[in-house]
C-alpha cells in the first residue's frame, strides 16, 4: 500500500489513473490519523466513509462514469469546523454550540461535485477569534515544523493537516489574516480570495461582512485549479459576487488586470519584528529582485490605521451580534480570550459604527491613490512565530502582533496569497503574503507560481520536493500570452516593446519539432521568421513565453512590421499559443539557422565570429 502522506491533486489522480481504488487509498489514509490529534475535531468512521464513496460513486455515475470528467474524483479534503458539512457537527471550537447541518456549505458542495471526499472537521480558534491556534477546547494545535511553537490560527487544523501531507487540500476562513498566518507559519499555500468570489453560503460568521473561505494547499498550481472550482456566483448569498469580465484602465494599478511587477514593501519593519524573521526578509528580498520584480517602499501607516479598525472599532460588533443570544445563554462555555474580545463590542455605539465606515473608506480612498504606481504588495506573512507559552501567557498582545500585515486586506477588498518563502535560522518556515486587489487572485497565483519555481521549497512539513509549479496565466479571461523566438527575447532589442506594455516573463520552452528558423534578410534589428514544416523536418526552437493583458496586446500588434505577424504555434507540450510567424516569400532570400537550435545561439556565434569588425544590430 503507497503512501498518500504529501500527495498533490496529481499525485492522487495519478494513482487513480493506475487502478488504485478510493476506498482502499482512503481508508488506509484514516487509519494514519491518530485518535487524538489536535489538528482534527471530528473524522470519517467507517460507516461514514461507506457513505461518502456511496455519494462518490452517484457523483461519478452522473459523469458518466467517466473518473477523469470529476476534477477531484476521489480526493480527501479537511473542512475547517464554522464550515457546514453534511454528516458531521459544526462547532465552530465550541462544544456546546454545536449543530448538525442538513445540507453542506457551497464552498463544499462545489468540492464534493468535482468528486472530493471530505475526510474530516478540523480544529480553530473558537468561533474563528484569533490568530494563534491555541484557543480551542479540543487542544492546542502545534505547528508543524516545531511542536513548541504555535500553528497559527484560526484556520489551525486544516494548514496543519496539508503542512502534514494528510490532504492535499483544506479549507479554512480569513477574515483578519486566518488563511495566511497559519500557511506562513507551516511552508504553505494559503489563498484568501477576493471576498465574495468564494460563497461564505453554511459558514459560521466571524465578521459576515469581511469573512472568506480561504484555500491550504502544498502547491500554487493545486490553489489555482481549487479557486477555478469554486469561486462562481451564488444567488442565495447576498455576499457572493461576479467578477467583472474585465478592468478599466484608467484606475489604480493595483485595481487593474494583468502580470505584477512592481510590488510596494514596508519601508522599514518595526521594532518588535522577530530578528529571525528580518534576516530571512532581507535575503528574500535579493531573492524577488532577482525574478525580476520591481520592489518600492512605502510608508504603510494608512494600511496599519485601517487594520486597527478590525478590532480596535466596531467591526468586532458583528462578531458579537452573531453570538450575543448565545453568550447570553452559555457565556462560561466560550475561552475566556475569546469572550472577553467580543465583549469589547458593548463599548461602541452606532455612531461609532458609521464614523468608522466613514474613516474605513476615506482610508481606502487614500491608501489606493498611494498605490497607483504599483500592481500590488509583498509582506511577511508573519513577523513572528511565538511559542505556544509565550501565547499562553500574553494571548492577546502576541495575537495582536502576528496581525501586523494581515488584519488590513479585507477591510481593503484586496486578495492575498502566501507563500513559502524558505526558512529561518531558527529551521522554522518564513513565508511572504502577495497582495493585490480585487479579483486579482489568478494574477497573484502566477507569480507566486514563477516565484517556487525559482525558489522551490518541500512540500509542507512532508520533506518531499516540490513538483515544477505550472506557469499559470494571470487573468486568462483578460490576457493573453505570446511566444516570442527573436528580436523580443529578454535582453533583445525589442524586448522593450513587452516590458513597456507590462508583460511578464512565464518562463522559456520550445516549440514542437515542426519548426524551421531563419535569419531574414534587410531586417534592423535582425529579426528571424518561424515557418511551420511537415513531420520529421523541422525541429524544436527555443522561445519565451510572456503574458500581457489584452488591453495592451493591440499595441503590440501595430508594432509588428511586415513580412512578420502573429499566428498560432504549437509549443512542445502540445499547447498552441500566440506567436511570431513569417509570410513565405521573405524566407526564399533568408538563410537557415535552424540547427542553432534558438536566435540567441545564432546571435552569439555571429558576434564571436565579427570580433573586431562592424557588428549588426541585434
Amino acid at each position: 500500500m503507497p503512501s498518500t502522506l504529501g500527495w498533490t491533486l496529481d499525485d492522487w489522480r495519478t494513482a487513480y489513473r493506475n487502478g488504485a481504488s478510493p476506498g482502499v487509498l482512503l481508508s488506509a489514509l484514516l487509519t494514519r490519523i491518530p485518535s487524538d490529534d489536535p489538528a482534527w475535531i471530528a473524522v470519517l468512521d467507517p460507516d461514514g466513509l461507506a457513505e461518502a464513496l456511496g455519494e462518490l460513486a452517484q457523483t461519478l455515475a452522473e459523469a458518466g462514469g467517466d473518473p477523469s470528467a470529476l476534477p477531484l474524483y476521489g480526493i480527501p479534503v479537511a473542512v475547517k469546523d464554522n464550515i457546514d458539512v453534511r454528516g458531521f457537527d459544526t462547532t465552530a471550537g465550541c462544544p456546546a454550540y454545536a449543530y448538525r447541518p442538513v445540507r453542506d456549505a457551497a464552498t463544499v458542495t462545489r468540492l464534493k461535485a468535482a468528486g472530493a471526499v471530505v475526510l474530516g472537521k478540523t480544529n480553530l480558534d473558537q468561533f474563528a477569534t484569533g490568530l494563534v491556534g491555541t484557543r480551542s477546547p479540543y487542544g492546542v494545535v502545534p505547528n508543524s515544523f516545531n511542536p513548541e511553537v504555535i500553528s497559527g490560527g484560526s484556520s489551525s487544523g486544516s494548514a496543519v493537516a496539508v503542512a502534514r501531507g494528510q490532504v492535499p487540500l483544506a479549507l479554512g476562513t480569513d477574515t483578519a489574516g486566518s488563511g495566511r498566518v497559519p500557511a506562513g507559519l507551516n511552508n504553505l499555500v494559503g489563498l484568501k480570495p477576493t471576498r465574495g468570489a468564494f460563497s461564505i453560503d453554511g459558514v459560521v460568521p466571524a465578521c459576515r461582512s469581511l469573512d472568506c473561505v480561504s484555500l491550504f494547499t502544498l502547491t500554487a498550481g493545486d490553489a489555482a485549479e481549487v479557486y477555478h472550482l469554486l469561486a462562481q456566483y451564488e444567488p442565495s448569498d447576498p455576499y457572493s459576487r461576479q467578477a467583472p469580465p474585465a478592468f478599466a484602465c484608467d484606475g489604480p494599478a493595483i485595481r487593474r488586470p494583468g502580470p505584477l511587477h512592481r510590488l510596494a514593501i514596508p519601508s522599514s519593519l518595526p521594532r518588535d519584528v522577530d530578528v529571525d524573521v528580518r534576516l530571512q526578509w532581507q535575503h528574500c528580498l535579493d531573492q524577488w529582485r532577482a525574478l525580476g520584480v520591481t520592489l518600492v517602499p512605502m510608508d504603510f501607516g494608512r494600511l496599519h490605521e485601517l487594520a486597527a479598525l478590525l478590532y480596535e472599532g466596531p467591526w468586532v460588533a458583528e462578531r458579537h451580534a452573531t453570538l450575543e443570544p448565545f453568550l447570553e445563554n452559555h457565556g462560561d462555555a466560550v475561552n475566556p480570550v475569546v469572550r472577553e474580545i467580543i465583549a469589547t463590542a458593548r463599548q461602541f455605539t452606532a455612531s461609532d459604527s458609521f464614523r468608522s465606515l466613514y474613516r474605513r473608506d476615506e482610508l481606502v480612498r487614500q491608501i489606493d491613490a498611494s498605490l497607483a504606481q504599483v500592481d500590488g504588495l509583498l509582506v511577511p506573512t508573519a513577523p513572528l512565530a511565538p511559542t505556544i507559552a509565550g501565547v499562553e501567557a500574553e494571548p492577546v498582545a502576541l495575537n495582536s502582533r502576528l496581525g501586523l500585515y494581515s488584519n488590513f486586506v479585507n477591510l481593503a477588498d484586496f486578495c492575498a496569497l502566501a507563500v513559502p518563502a524558505g526558512f529561518r535560522e531558527d529551521g522554522l518556515p518564513f513565508g511572504v503574503t502577495l497582495i493585490s486587489g480585487a479579483w486579482r487572485d489568478a494574477d497573484l497565483l502566477a507569480l507566486a507560481s514563477r516565484w517556487l519555481n525559482a525558489q522551490p521549497s518541500p512540500l509542507g512539513a512532508t520533506g518531499l520536493p516540490r513538483p515544477p509549479e505550472p506557469l499559470l496565466p494571470p487573468r486568462p479571461d483578460t490576457t493573453i500570452t505570446v511566444a516570442v523566438v527573436g528580436a523580443h527575447l529578454s535582453g533583445m532589442p525589442l524586448n522593450r516593446q513587452l516590458t513597456e506594455r507590462r508583460a511578464t516573463l512565464l518562463g522559456a520552452t520550445t516549440t514542437a519539432p515542426r519548426y524551421r528558423l531563419y535569419a531574414l534578410a534587410d531586417t534592423v534589428p535582425a529579426k528571424p521568421g518561424l515557418r511551420r514544416v511537415s513531420k520529421g523536418q523541422g525541429e524544436a526552437i527555443a522561445v519565451e513565453l510572456w503574458e500581457m493583458a489584452a488591453t495592451a496586446f493591440g499595441s503590440f500588434v501595430d508594432l509588428i512590421p511586415p513580412p512578420l505577424g502573429l499566428g498560432n504555434i504549437e509549443l512542445s507540450d502540445g499547447r498552441w499559443v500566440n506567436g511570431f510567424i513569417c509570410e513565405g516569400y521573405a524566407l526564399e532570400q533568408a538563410r537557415d539557422v535552424t540547427h542553432y537550435g534558438s536566435w540567441r545561439a545564432y546571435v552569439t556565434d555571429r558576434q564571436q565570429g565579427q570580433t573586431g569588425s562592424t557588428q549588426e544590430s541585434y
